[in-house]
């Protein structure tokens, strides 16, 4: 072909050439123009380059010619090749490119479907290299195909030409057209163009026929398929399934929706994809510098939401100004938005704000804050104003100077709370609480009006104000604004909790005591005289004076206990703050307003706790300042009277300190009248309530103990009086009141010891009095009574100076010693204290202050005292009073120490442990404690080991404080102790006698005794131990016990450590060694008191924990596995979980030493005898396995580490832990291994041959044994063993093994291909189990087509084990893998063993029923994996191929009609192409020693002949041979297909037989016939089937002569039965016996007679016709079945149809002598045998048959030449049946037979 830029041709040549051309086009008709245009259209369109006008116009000429000729011909195809070739030649010229381009056009619609499919591709690949117009031709083009051809499916050849596109810049343009085609929408008339295109957009993908309707749908759906299948980059392609997602057509939107969903890994923050999303949301209507017809339209509504969406989720999106200023305001305001849009709109700026950078936030900020402002006064859907709340909250913690200079914006989220719907209030309030953020140092003009604001709406009815009230409070303003903790104050009334509980921590930030707040000072708070103003500010009634009996309270309750709470805190911190100096008279002021507040607070409209908290209140100012509140209460003592009666005890006891304060500014006559007013009112006789009782009672103490103090004092008698009628209390009134009254007597012995009680002129000690009274009142059940005798006994004895009156108290106190009460034991504790004397609290403390008890105070022994006595005078001591202390502290001594530290009984025990601790703590300065300090330690240290908590707590509590108060030989005593507790060194403790009931148990430890009973006490386990017959038996349960009390002393000296460890400082360092491997053992000891009480050394001990740890690792390390084997439960499983702790996060070189160990440790674990061990175990399992696998994983750590992580875990995991006999085990390593491979990668390869064994036998040996039972018994229970096996392979293909195996695959290189072959083979011999064997084969078929040519070298090694392995495999599946997986290796084995196991293979048909499967399941294998291989030996393959089919064994046979069927397209064809090897083979069958190799080669040459038929006559001779020297000799199963193969050759062969020796067909009939002697009945019925055959294949006349004599001697010798009844239809069992008997030989002979009529000379038949019909008449007899009738009636109508033709041609009829005969005895003898058989056999199709036979010998009857007359005898008969009959054919041929011989009698009649 000549093309325009090479050509040398002159132009008049040219010219020439065309006109030619044009000549012959004109000439050429339409079949045959097609040819002609592939070589003129080229060559025309080429000439265009040529500058002459001549050569053009005779281009356009011919062209235009073509043009009309080819434009309504569709079938006429154009040189498209040539012409693209033209096309995208560089070198062509622009004109020349048109016009081809105009003709490829043409000639692309005029392709077949699969031609257009192939060349789409090429077109979009060459697209970048065209110029815009060509593209969006060629692009519609490719398109059109794609929604033609692809819009439902694309196969894989299709897919992988688009994918093999590389050119960028054209899947570029390929995708934007694809996405501008999926953005086109149709349209109405008379619009423009679509959403989201331009109008030069729509002409470029619509072109001259725009789609619609199904089209479009078509394209779009193809473009969608297309995309998918290219697999582009996400970012590429996410456009494309947005605007799919946002179509009007539903088909494409379900498709977008599924692409979209798989497009997960798409980078939103993209920049390129992020502007064409903005692109395709702005649009460019509004540039001004496009042309109008290029400018594009926004998307749809649709998309936009969809685009929104995006945008919301990316950064980059967020910082894109100006586009996201414009996607805002075109979402809130745009023309033609929705709600949806909206809320969108408003969801995106929430994201903006959050996400812009603070440049990009300053620029967008305040616009976008204005539009927001707008929106909400425009009233837009709530949605949206959630968002657009969102947004303002977030702006402002973004940008808090946009709001910080006005509070409008406060003003209007507070009013948006007010009026808003409930539902969005939760928004605006968080909003609201982000807003507060900006207004943080704000000007002091606008925090004041914050405060007019706040305080406004602290009032509000919506709990939301009021919330955003006090948290703007809490937040914008310090501690010391006043107004804003009086909001605070405000808000502690709430009724919503979570606004009281923020409104109380504004007023009280810290949690603990205020005492320890006083030690802060970088908190400040208002000065109180601040406060006070403005609250008085707030309720100017506060300054008014309380009047007495007041009703209405000034302020909430709730509101006024926080006011007084933060008052009094202030006023304490300000007043110890100042205490240096002298305080100012304003600080009084401060005081006289505060004291007014308070009296305030107690009007009667107040709370219970308001008045408690209130009266409390003056009680603590009282402490601070007690002159002027003593002055200013003592004119005040009717009020205070009258608060004698409160409700409230604790208002009434404040009550009656405050009278006692007042008295001492009263005269000593005004406290005398007071103190005889208050017996006076309980010794009348007018009965008081009980609450007023009990105020005078408390007032009698505190007034009296008051008076005692001054000078001059009250009289005698009137003390008498009063501790008379105290006495009198305590004798006559309830345990409640008496206890008051004692209490009011220990007041009073505060200040001077009580006198004797004078009665009846005898004077006897207070307490020897009350002895009886106090000793049932301290054994009664009201607790709080006893605490308050007992406490009380101590203060009244603290001036007691008798001996006897102190004996009796403490007898009273030690006789609590068994009390279970813990309340009454620390009472008694704090009683003997004040006994013991140096009691940190005085006499003023107590009756001046609101101190309650030393307990309460040393949080019952656990803390530190908190009591200041700095303001308070001590008790003094004078010398004769010390030694009279001195005797009671030795009585007391002894009592502990003797009597009750030592105890045998626990609550003694508990006891002394209390008031040993009470007299340490409370009296640990005094010298006679300090002296006894190394005996309470040791006492505390015994106490450690009990199994009462309390004991064991307050000993711990006890060492901590004996190490505070001891020097420092102590101290070091005492922590050398205590370590030796802790590791289990320490010092055997003080043996204790055991009683009968002495506690050796906790209660439940032992569970119960045979009978019930419980097993706890000493005597208890006795009885036990000789029941059981076992009295050494007790000496385990004291072993045990000691346990426990070692555990339990552990766990003590772990509380009372925890507390020495902060002080001991570095005398503990050199212990830390031994130390802190167990600390952090017993940090998980099961026992949570335990854990607590280590957690608690560990924090006092350790500041750096990590540190720590890490220093000490090896020693941890150690000392946590030999544990891990201890025969105690609980160190195995605290160890175990320690471990599981520490391990965590750990290095290679942290963990390589130990960390075989730690897994050893985690399997014995997990196989523990106890549960919760187990469970630890299987905690260290999990624990050890991420570690391991992050060890492993080469991504996170180097591979040498990597390398020998795996050599120290895989090898133990593979030998112990997958061979595990416990499930967990077995189950966590087959997982960790699975794992290990995945992150493993190369690091795994020296591995490979271990884990790929254990891997496959763990898919049998792992396999859940209840399948392989069930597998046993399969065929008992009736299940086919095939679907068990295929479920079973099934099974273990999903399990963790397989998939690690397909991981080991990947890692496989040549060098590991050497060590792993080895081992395959060696388990190819070895393995056992089905799902190993399957896996093992299929695994090295995997391996071979992962490592391909590799593998070469091994080849051989592998076809001899996988061979025998499929002969010798008995399971059907395991069969199929290993010839699979043989099949694979024969692909890469040379030439000359691929032929030798072919060979073999071949070889296996000869075999036994194994050897055949194997060898149809080989060759299956072969043809479908090796069948380049294979091609080579197709010869000797489909030979024996073809003979497999007719095996004996269904199996065999179905799999070689399998194999043959797969891979024969046609039989016919394949078995001529190799019918010689086949023929050989059969032949060689025939002639095996083997009847089963005759029997299937005999089926075979049968088939072969009804195959090719004549075909094989080229062959037949070797064949017949064979086949007949077969015949004659012994029988044997199956002979008979040695018959039927002569039958079937001599079928299709007989020509060919005939022609080449004359006498083989006689010589083939004689042998048929000699089998028909044969007594074998299927052989004999065989073998006249065959003779049937065989006389009609080559249908020979004489044959009649020479068979007919024999089938009459056979058919004679058979015996008739005697028909005993007649055979009817429904008589099926006779009917079946007389076949099983006669029918079958009868049938088959008759069907020979048949044939031998068929073929017989007339004359000859003539000859035998008495023969003929006495084998007709005695077939016909009743005693045959019909289907033997049937063969008759058959053979009747063969004699007639022969003779009919004779009958037909009088002129013969003399010729055949005897013919008339024939015809007449033919008629009259057998038609009434006919008869009879249509009336005694009711079968529809008998009576048919046999009414066309008398049909048939009427009509030859008739036919026949006139003969002297007869009488029809059988026509009534016949008459009758015709009426009779059923059958509508029968019938009318009866008729027909009745009408016929109607007509003969009429003739004869004539005649």
């Amino acid at each position: 072909m000549a093309d325009a830029s090479s050509t040398e041709k002159s132009d008049a040549e040219r010219v020439e050439i065309l006109d030619r051309m044009l000549t012959r086009l004109a000439l050429t008709d339409d079949p045959n123009l097609q040819n002609l245009l592939s070589k003129l259209l080229p060559y025309s369109i080429s000439s265009l380059s040529s500058h002459s006008a001549a050569v053009r116009n005779k281009v356009m000429e011919i062209l235009t010619h073509v043009n009309k000729r080819v434009k309504h011909q569709m079938d006429i195809g154009l040189p498209l090749s040539e012409l693209w070739k033209i096309f995208i030649d560089s070198n062509t010229a622009p004109m020349v490119k048109n016009f081809c381009i105009v003709y490829i056009e043409m000639g692309f619609e005029r392709l077949c479907e699969e031609e257009k499919i192939s060349m789409a591709p090429m077109l979009v690949s060459s697209v970048s290299k065209l110029s815009p117009q060509h593209q969006d031709l060629l692009l519609r083009l490719s398109v059109k195909v794609i929604g033609e051809c692809h819009s439902t499916q694309i196969n894989e050849e299709v897919s992988s030409n688009y994918r093999l596109m590389d050119d960028a810049l054209g899947i570029q343009l390929f995708v934007e057209f694809c996405l501008q085609t999926l953005l086109h929408q149709p349209l109405s008339q008379g619009m423009g163009s679509p959403a989201g295109l331009s109008i030069a957009q729509l002409d470029r993908i619509s072109g001259k026929n725009p789609p619609r309707g199904d089209a479009l749908l078509m394209r779009k759906l193809g473009i969608l398929n297309v995309i998918e299948t290219m697999a582009l980059n996400a970012e590429l392609v996410y456009p494309i399934y947005l605007a799919a997602c946002s179509d009007s057509l539903e088909p494409v939107v379900k498709k977008g929706e599924v692409l979209l969903k798989k497009a997960v890994g798409v980078n939103l923050e993209d920049m390129t994809l992020i502007k064409r999303l903005f692109l395709l949301f702005i649009g460019t209507i509004g540039v001004e510098n496009i042309p109008p017809e290029s400018r594009v339209n926004p998307v749809n509504m649709s998309m936009k939401a969809r685009l929104m969406s995006v945008f919301c989720r990316s950064i980059v999106a967020a910082n894109s100004f100006p586009s996201t200023l414009q996607c805002i305001f075109g979402c809130i305001y745009g023309s033609g938005t929705t709600w949806r849009l909206k809320q969108l709109g408003m969801e995106f700026t929430v994201w903006v704000f959050k996400h812009a950078r603070m440049d990009q936030l300053k620029l967008m900020g305040p616009v976008i804050l204005n539009g927001i402002l707008r929106s909400l006064d425009d009233a837009i859907a709530r949605d949206s104003k959630t968002f657009a709340f969102q947004a303002i909250g977030l702006l402002a913690q973004r940008m808090p100077e946009l709001f910080r200079d006005k509070i409008d914006m406060a003003v209007r989220l507070f009013d948006a709370l007010k009026v808003e719907d409930q539902i969005l209030r939760l928004t605006i309030q968080e909003a609201t609480t982000s807003l507060a953020v900006a207004y943080k140092g704000a000007q002091a003009t606008v925090l004041k009006e914050l405060e007019t604001l706040l305080l406004d709406n602290s009032r509000a009815e919506q709990s939301e104000v009021r919330f955003c009230a006090v948290r703007w409070a809490t937040s914008i303003f310090s501690l010391e604004h006043c107004p804003c903790r009086f909001i605070c104050m405000l808000g502690a009334a709430d009724s919503k909790l979570d606004i009281r509980e923020m409104a109380l921590d504004g007023l009280f930030p810290m949690k603990e005591d205020w005492r320890m707040v006083k030690r802060k000072f970088d908190l400040k708070y208002p000065k109180i005289r601040d406060m006070l103003d403005y609250i008085c500010k707030q309720q100017p009634k506060l300054l008014d004076s309380a009047v007495e009996g007041e009703g209405k309270v000034l302020f909430p309750s709730k509101t006024y206990v926080a006011m007084i709470r933060f008052l009094l805190n202030i006023f304490e911190l300000q007043f110890e703050k100042d205490e240096s100096t002298s305080k100012p008279s304003e600080f009084e002021k401060s005081v006289q307003t505060m004291c007014l507040l308070l009296e305030h607070a107690m009007a009667f409209e107040g709370s219970v706790e308001l008045h408690a908290t209130a009266s409390k209140a003056l009680i603590s100012i009282s402490s601070y300042m007690p002159e002027n509140m003593a002055s200013r209460y003592s004119n005040k003592l009717p009020w205070i009277k009258q608060l004698l009666n409160h409700v409230d005890s604790d208002t009434r006891e404040s009550a009656a300190r405050l009278l006692g304060i007042a008295c001492s500014s009263l005269s000593i006559s005004a406290s005398s009248d007071l103190i005889l007013e208050l017996v006076s009112s309980i010794s009348g006789t007018k009965k008081l309530r009980f609450e007023s009782y009990h105020g005078s009672l408390c007032a009698i103490g505190y007034v009296t103990a008051e008076c005692l103090l001054a000078t001059p004092t009250i009289s005698e008698i009137l003390l008498q009086r009063v501790i008379k009628c105290l006495v009198d209390v305590v004798s006559l009134e309830n345990a409640t009141l008496a206890s008051v009254a004692v209490q009011a007597l220990g007041h009073i012995g505060l200040r001077s010891s009580l006198p004797a009680l004078i009665q009846e002129s005898e004077s006897a000690g207070i307490l020897i009095v009350l002895k009886e009274r106090l000793s049932k009142l301290l054994s009664g059940e009201d607790i709080r009574a006893v605490q308050k005798s007992v406490v009380s006994l101590g203060h009244i004895c603290v001036k007691e100076r008798k001996l006897p009156s102190v004996n009796v108290a403490l007898d009273l106190i030690f006789s609590l010693c068994r009390s279970k009460v813990e309340d009454i034991l620390f009472a008694a504790g704090e009683a003997l204290s004040f006994f013991w004397g140096g009691v940190p609290v005085t006499a003023d403390v107590i009756l001046k202050s609101n101190y309650t008890s030393l307990s309460l105070a040393s949080n019952f022994l656990m803390g530190e005292i908190s009591i200041s006595t700095t303001r308070f005078m001590e008790i003094e001591e004078t010398e004769s009073n010390e030694e009279y202390r001195d005797a009671i502290r030795d009585l007391i001594t002894r009592k502990l120490f003797d009597d009750l530290l030592y105890s045998s009984r626990k609550e003694e025990r508990c006891a002394g442990t209390v008031w040993l601790l009470s007299l340490t703590m409370y009296c640990g300065h005094h010298p006679k404690i300090q002296k006894m300090l190394p005996e309470i330690q040791d006492a505390f240290s015994h106490l450690l080991g009990e199994q009462n908590d309390l004991t064991q707590e307050l000993a711990s509590q006890g060492m901590s404080i004996v190490y505070e108060l001891g020097d420092e030989s102590m101290k070091k005593g005492l922590v050398n102790a205590l370590v030796g507790t802790l590791t289990g060194s320490g010092k055997r403790k003080r043996a204790m006698k055991l009683m009968e009931d002495s506690e050796v148990f906790q209660e439940g430890a032992l569970g119960e005794s045979i009978n019930g009973g419980k097993l706890s006490t000493y005597k208890e386990l006795c009885n036990l131990a000789n029941e059981m017959g076992q009295p050494d038996l007790i000496y385990k349960f004291m072993d045990l016990a000691n346990y426990q009390a070692s555990l339990n002393s552990k766990r003590g000296a772990a509380f009372g450590f925890s507390k020495i460890a902060k002080q001991a400082g570095d005398a503990l360092q050199p212990h830390l060694r031994l130390l802190i491997p167990r600390l952090v053992r017993y940090q998980y000891d099961p026992d949570k008191n335990v854990q607590d009480a280590m957690g608690h050394i560990w924090k006092a001990l350790i500041a750096d924990s990590k540190q720590t740890i890490d220093e000490h690792l090896e020693l941890i390390f150690e000392d946590l596995l030999s544990q891990c084997g201890s025969r105690l439960w609980r160190s195995r499983e605290a160890s175990c979980l320690a471990l599981a702790d520490i391990i965590q996060g750990r290095k290679f070189d942290q963990v390589s030493k130990h960390m075989k160990g730690i897994w050893i440790a985690a399997f014995r674990a997990m196989d523990d005898i106890k549960e919760t061990v187990r469970n630890a175990g299987d905690s260290l399992c999990r624990a050890v396995s991420s570690l391991t696998i992050r060890l492993c994983d080469i991504l996170l750590t180097p591979v040498s580490h990597a390398s020998q992580t795996m050599d120290i875990v895989l090898p133990f995991l593979l030998s112990e832990g997958i061979l595990s006999k416990v499930a967990s085990i077995q189950k966590a390593s087959i997982g960790l291994v699975m794992k290990l491979s995945k992150g493993a990668g190369t690091a795994i390869r020296s591995h490979l041959p271990d884990l790929v064994c254990c891997m496959l036998e763990s898919l049998s040996s792992l396999e859940d044994q209840r399948l392989n039972y069930v597998e046993l018994h399969a065929v008992n229970a009736g299940i086919n063993s095939e679907k068990l096996e295929n479920l079973r392979i099934a099974v273990a293909k999903d399990s963790p093994m397989w998939e690690t195996l397909d991981l080991c695959i990947n890692v496989v290189d040549t060098k590991s291909l050497d060590i792993l072959v080895p081992r395959l083979a060696q388990l190819v011999r070895s393995g056992v189990g089905l799902n190993t064997r399957v896996g093992l084969a299929n695994f090295i078929s995997l391996l071979v087509q992962k490592v391909g040519a590799d593998i070469k070298s091994h080849t051989n090694t592998l076809l001899k084990l996988l061979f025998q392995a499929a002969l010798e495999e008995k399971s059907g599946a395991a069969k199929r893998a290993f010839a699979s997986a043989c099949a694979i290796v024969l692909k890469y084995a040379p030439s000359s063993s691929a032929q030798k196991f072919i060979d073999d293979t071949v070889l296996l048909h000869t075999g036994d029923r194994n050897a055949q499967i194997s060898c149809a399941i080989l060759l299956k294998n072969y043809t479908r994996l090796a069948a380049d291989v294979l091609s080579g030996f197709l010869a000797s393959i489909f030979p024996i191929i073809f003979v497999g089919r007719f095996e004996d064994d269904k199996d065999v046979c179905s799999l070689f009609e399998e194999l043959w069927e797969e891979n024969t397209s046609t039989e016919r064809v394949t078995l001529q192409l190799y019918l010689g090897e086949i023929v050989e083979l059969l032949n060689e069958g025939i002639t095996s020693s083997s009847w089963a190799s005759k029997k299937k080669s005999a089926r075979g040459i049968r088939k072969l002949s009804e195959v090719l038929g004549d075909s094989i006559s080229s062959h037949y001779n070797v064949l017949l041979q064979s086949l007949l020297k077969e015949v004659p000799g012994r029988l044997w199963e199956g002979k008979d297909s040695i018959l039927f193969a002569i039958a079937a050759l001599c079928k299709s062969c007989h020509r060919a037989i005939s022609a080449e020796d004359p006498t083989a067909p006689s010589a083939i009939l004689s042998v048929i016939s000699s089998a028909c002697g044969k007594k074998i009945k299927a052989y004999r019925e065989s073998a006249f089937s065959c003779l049937k055959e065989v006389i009609e294949a080559f249908r020979s006349p004489d044959f009649f002569g020479v068979v007919f004599p024999l089938l009459y001697e056979v058919l004679s010798q058979i015996a008739i039965p005697k028909a005993v009844q007649s055979p009817l239809a429904n008589d099926v069992r006779t009917d079946e016996e007389k076949e099983e008997n006669v029918s079958a030989p009868y049938e088959k002979v008759l069907d020979c007679v048949t044939s031998c009529v068929s073929v017989g000379h007339l004359p000859d038949i003539v000859d035998q016709e008495e023969k003929l019909f006495h084998i007709f008449s005695v077939a016909l007899s009743l005693g045959l079945p019909w289907t033997v009738k049937m063969s008759v009636f058959s053979s009747i109508k063969e004699l007639c149809s022969k003779f009919q033709h004779l009958a037909n041609t009088p002129q013969e009829t003399p010729k055949v002598a005897g013919a008339e005969f024939l015809y007449n005895e033919l008629l009259f003898r057998l038609a009434p045998k006919v008869l009879e058989c249509i009336s005694t056999i009711k079968i529809g199709q008998v009576h048919i048959t046999a009414s066309e036979c008398l049909l048939e010998m009427i009509n030859l009857y008739k036919a026949a030449p006139v003969l002297p007359s007869r009488d029809l005898e059988f026509k009534g008969e016949l008459i009758h049946l015709c009426e009779v009959e059923k059958n509508e054919q029968a019938k009318t041929t009866l008729r027909m037979c009745i009408n016929i011989l109607e007509s003969l009698e009429q003739n004869t009649m004539v005649h």
